[in-house]
């Protein structure tokens, strides 16, 4: 024990009611505080606000390898005809279905046009996992209107969308129409 305290370790027995008996006063502590927090109860009522962020992202990955072309759709919707790159990408969707998404330099990474964006318009696409009227899983896609697209790859789309219920599982994708995309949330 001497050796012990000469390096600075204090040796105290511990046993196993007593570890049970410390863990299980730490436990009805943070139990009580939950119980009596007074903002604890009020986080999830404001989860159904028809305002609230059920999405908010600030990136998307650009459709390259395998998920160009109609090889590997995701959800039902087929990758552009070849790849493209993405400066950024930002966004957010609200309960009610009001969507903003701001993308910056989305353009063909390859091909003689690489650089450019040849599209007009680019629409947003919400995708929802949700369940039919037999209780059947589902996918939803739901498309905004075209939205002005510049040949440097930018567009600001503002919209709002008709959402499911209920809407598990989003994906937003932009692209040129609602069966293609050129960039989707993630990374």
């Amino acid at each position: 024990m001497a050796d012990s305290r000469e390096r600075g370790i204090l040796a105290s027995p511990v046993s196993r009611r007593g570890v049970l008996i410390g863990g299980g006063g730490a436990l009805a502590g943070v139990a009580l505080g939950a119980l009596v927090h007074p903002g604890s109860a009020q986080a999830s009522a404001s989860e159904n606000d028809d305002d609230a962020t059920i999405l908010k992202f600030t990136t998307m990955a650009p459709v390259t390898g395998p998920f160009v072309g109609k090889a590997n759709p995701i959800r039902g919707i087929n990758g552009g005809g070849i790849p493209w790159k993405l400066t950024s990408a930002k966004g957010e969707l609200k309960a009610n279905g009001e969507l903003e998404v701001r993308v910056r330099g989305l353009v063909l990474a390859a091909g003689p046009l690489a650089g450019t964006n040849p599209i007009a318009n680019f629409v947003a696409i919400v995708s929802c996992l949700s369940v039919d009227s037999m209780g059947n899983m589902i996918t939803v896609n739901t498309a905004t209107a075209p939205f002005p697209a510049t040949t440097t790859g930018d567009s600001e789309i503002e919209a709002t969308v008709s959402l499911p219920s209920p809407c598990i599982a989003v994906l937003v994708f932009v692209g040129p129409n609602p069966n293609t995309w050129f960039a989707a949330t993630g990374m």
